[in-house]
């Protein structure tokens, strides 16, 4: 049995690609009446209204049944992994691979932010692959054609995680760089806020170029400090998908920075947005270790700015615009 524990918009999603094609997957929710109603509905009404639940798909909030699971994918947000890792690793078969569906880095007060994989293999023994590309969910639940990446250090892994995940709308790569697609996958957020401020503000695509451009440097450059290959970030869990989420309608990162560059604060472009951004919490962690690792990522710093410090996202990009200017 395949189980994904999340009831989010790209929680429910894996569950319904993997439903489509294996006869028992389920997918894991909060609690007794959010699995009722889900099941009731027959589809997630909230974050996927109009795209049924394959039959196939079970929805239950009974923990036991990691037990007999082959594979679990973690789709919780980064903030949520800790504690969602705590509470499987009683639950669950040891021989059970674990995907890490999640885009951002876990973080606690003075200790280095760490990659989704490393907090899990903290935890559990078992064999740990994260999953990442440009995949925006409600596309890939509509079964248009979408591309992702899965990286593990153990080739086999990779190959069946592949395997498990491949159809005809959802083309699976694989990738030994855990620490380059990781880190494509959750640094990329930060620059989609920065690109939705662009767009709010109608600073033009020449501006949003420049940000995408300049973001995927600063990506490689803190990614290269971290032990990532520089090539993985010209691919898809780096470019591909940086620039899926800075140019996508769908993108809820690109839309907060909109609703930034509009002068909503923080708490209220969260409100009007409605579900979590990883780019916020993952741009404090990408500010810290950027620090810890002496690399210099200017737009990532400016969002910190904008999103803990009260600047205004004017203010942002003329700093930016009146850096010393340098070569490429």
């Amino acid at each position: 049995m395949n189980v994904v524990l999340g009831t989010g918009s790209w929680g429910t999603t894996l569950a319904i690609v993997l439903a489509r094609q294996h006869t028992r997957v389920t997918l894991l929710a909060r609690g007794q009446e959010e699995a009722a109603a889900l099941r009731l509905a027959g589809e997630n009404s909230r974050f996927l209204p109009g795209v049924p639940f394959p039959p196939s798909l079970t929805v239950s909030a009974d923990g036991a049944i990691l037990a007999d699971a082959e594979t679990l994918t973690l789709a919780v947000p980064s903030e949520a992994m800790p504690s969602a890792v705590i509470w499987a690793e009683p639950l669950l078969a040891r021989q059970a691979v674990v995907i890490s569906g999640s885009k951002g880095l876990a973080q606690s007060d003075g200790a280095r932010p760490r990659r989704l994989t490393e907090l899990i293999a903290g935890t559990l023994p078992n064999p740990v692959c994260a999953l990442s590309g440009p995949n925006l969910a409600r596309e890939v639940a509509r079964g248009l054609p979408s591309t992702t990446v899965v990286a593990s250090n153990d080739p086999a892994t990779a190959a069946a995680v592949q395997r498990l995940f491949t159809d005809r709308g959802f083309r699976v790569y694989t990738s030994a760089d855990v620490v380059g697609v990781e880190l494509g996958g959750a640094l990329k957020n930060v620059v989609a806020l920065a690109a939705g401020v662009a767009d709010g503000m109608q600073l033009g695509d020449n501006a949003k170029a420049a940000l995408i451009t300049r973001g995927l440097a600063e990506i490689s450059r803190l990614g290269r400090a971290l032990g990532a290959e520089p090539l993985t970030f010209a691919g898809l869990a780096g470019m591909g998908d940086l620039v899926a989420t800075c140019a996508s309608p769908l993108s809820r990162n690109r839309r907060l920075g909109e609703a930034l560059a509009s002068g909503r604060g923080l708490a209220e472009a969260q409100r009007e947005v409605g579900q979590l951004a990883e780019g916020v919490p993952t741009t404090r962690a990408a500010v810290e270790l950027a620090r810890q690792a002496g690399v210099e990522m200017p737009i990532a710093q400016q969002m910190h700015a904008v999103l803990f410090e009260g600047k205004d996202p004017r203010n942002a990009v003329l700093d930016l615009m009146q850096r010393e200017p340098k070569a490429e």
